[in-house]
């Protein structure tokens, strides 16, 4: 750092600051009002749980358990949370498996929102998704626009989700093309919605 003539900046040496002051939330009985371009996206605004079969061409099939979690904190987005983790015969927990942020927005024009979603979905083994879809009353389809990855990451070019909340369950599909593969079907799961 080089010396600076106006002296050390006034953040260096101050105290830290009290926890983050805006609320993020899952409930719409609590917390921010929700922004009107939202209002596409609103019934999968909770926290969800459930389970769900995988697959690949390449990999043997498996279930798993899963939480998602979409909340919002008042503006044009929804946080998007998931975790997932691998079950046995008995049902019983195995082992963590995959987890993944991001955001989804609806695509505004004059100052309106559309039926059209951007979706930013990222993942710790090094790939990140962007998608664009379209909500249709309760259900929302998106395909991959870019997959960018590390260069540790799987081979992943594409993808395909399909999202509808379905007699109050929120179902979906994902298929991804990978490791020389096209599109294929990859996950599926029905959850159930636990709060909000």
């Amino acid at each position: 750092m080089t010396d600076n003539p106006l002296g050390p900046p006034p953040w260096l040496n101050a105290p830290p600051v009290d926890p983050y002051p805006f609320e993020d939330s899952h409930d719409l009985r609590k917390g921010p009002d929700l922004h009107p371009a939202l209002l596409a996206l609103l019934p999968y605004i909770g926290e969800w749980r459930g389970r769900g079969k995988g697959g690949y061409p390449t990999i043997e099939d498996f279930d798993y358990g899963q939480e998602i979690r979409i909340s919002h904190d008042g503006r044009p987005f929804l946080h998007y949370e998931s975790r997932a983790w691998i079950l046995d015969e008995q049902s019983q927990p195995v082992r963590p498996a995959m987890r993944e942020v991001g955001w989804l927005r609806p695509v505004m024009q004059d100052g309106r929102a559309t039926d059209e979603v951007e979706a930013l979905l990222t993942n710790p083994t090094g790939i990140m998704e962007l998608y664009l879809g379209r909500v249709s009353g309760t259900q929302l389809e998106m395909a991959t626009d870019a997959v960018l990855r590390t260069s540790t990451a799987k081979e992943v070019t594409a993808g395909h989700r399909l999202y509808g909340i379905v007699e109050g369950a929120l179902l979906y599909a994902q298929d991804m093309a990978a490791v020389g593969q096209g599109l294929s079907p990859h996950l599926s799961a029905r959850l159930i919605r636990v709060g909000g």
